[in-house]
């Protein structure tokens, strides 16, 4: 099912945001805070893949769009780390959830009141890196020379543009130090887990229905 839910923005206004749910009105009810950026593309199939798999198991899940992300109307380089967290608790509340699965830096979002797990849980200093390192090969192909330092002097103060994301300020310095933290009840689930390395890492979005199974089958024996 597609719908919408509402969220406050980062200026405080309300909004809808879409929502993708598998809502039976079970008892365990799983938010699923999603990969980011070009991480939310290359896992967007496998997440809604899961998300299939637990609906077969008796799972209820639930997975918003964050504000600024996919569909969103609201501007991506207003948001900020702590709205998205804010976001992301507002979601556990209004659809009832007993449970997080938070996707790599997901993770950084994952309501601390909820139990659940994180899949290869990410960094945030890990994701601007990887997109930073991103942006300068890109330059250097294009004949410009960017270095790192240089980029994130000028996102601390300005934002920046990463792989097409405008990222604010707020967002980068957020970013820099944040990392994932395991609340009670929480567990990480590593990719060893699944088998085979992590579709991430894979140069266009794909699929693995092994890698979908032995997910939704890890999360459906620890509930058992």
């Amino acid at each position: 099912m597609i719908a919408a839910w509402s969220v406050a923005g980062a200026d405080g206004a309300v909004g809808e945001e879409l929502l993708l749910a598998f809502d039976r009105a079970r008892p365990v009810r799983v938010l699923v805070c999603p990969a980011w950026f070009d991480e939310a593309n290359k896992l967007r199939r496998f997440t809604v893949e899961v998300m299939r798999r637990l609906d077969k198991a008796g799972i209820d899940s639930f997975l918003p769009d964050l504000p600024g992300c996919n569909d969103s109307l609201a501007k991506l380089e207003t948001q900020t780390l702590g709205g998205w967290r804010e976001g992301m608790s507002a979601a556990a509340h209004v659809f009832g959830a007993t449970h997080v699965l938070a996707i790599r830096a997901g993770a950084l979002l994952a309501p601390a009141h909820l139990p659940g797990w994180h899949y290869a849980p990410q960094s945030g200093p890990k994701t601007l890196r990887g997109m930073i390192r991103a942006r300068t090969i890109a330059a250097r192909e294009a004949g410009r020379e960017e270095t790192a330092e240089a980029l994130m002097a000028l996102g601390r103060s300005k934002g920046l543009v990463l792989g097409g994301w405008p990222l604010g300020a707020a967002m980068i310095r957020e970013l820099e130090r944040a990392e994932p933290e395991l609340a009670e009840g929480q567990s990480v689930i590593a990719q060893s887990a699944l088998g085979g390395p992590g579709l991430w890492l894979r140069a266009e979005p794909d699929e693995d229905p092994r890698q979908s199974d032995a997910l939704a089958a890890i999360i459906a024996g620890s509930l058992a």
